[in-house]
């Protein structure tokens, strides 16, 4: 199926929205858990916003990208969902992600 750029630049943007919304609405999944079983968490979706903004010289900062995934600030959404990482957890990371 051929569809040109602006469409498809349309419906990345859609999915990548209701990724963002998805996320924002199960806080119970935290992102030590996202990055051992898919290998990108919360903060990559800011950071890969916060690299596009720079490349289109679009004015982002760190913690603007991080509220726009997260959905409020990053710290807020810290303190009333990040757990405390499990010693299982934090070793799966370091096999799965070496100096991450």
């Amino acid at each position: 199926m051929a569809i040109d750029d602006k469409t498809r630049t349309e419906l990345e943007a859609a999915a990548f929205r209701r990724l963002v919304d998805h996320l924002k609405s199960r806080t119970d999944v935290q992102n030590i858990d996202l990055m051992n079983l898919a290998g990108f968490c919360r903060n990559c979706l800011s950071n890969w916003l916060k690299d596009a903004a720079d490349a289109q010289g679009v004015a982002l900062s760190k913690d603007e990208s991080r509220e726009a995934v997260y959905g409020m600030p990053y710290e807020t959404w810290k303190s009333k969902y990040q757990g405390q990482a499990t010693p299982e957890q934090i070793e799966a990371m370091k096999k799965v992600h070496p100096g991450h």
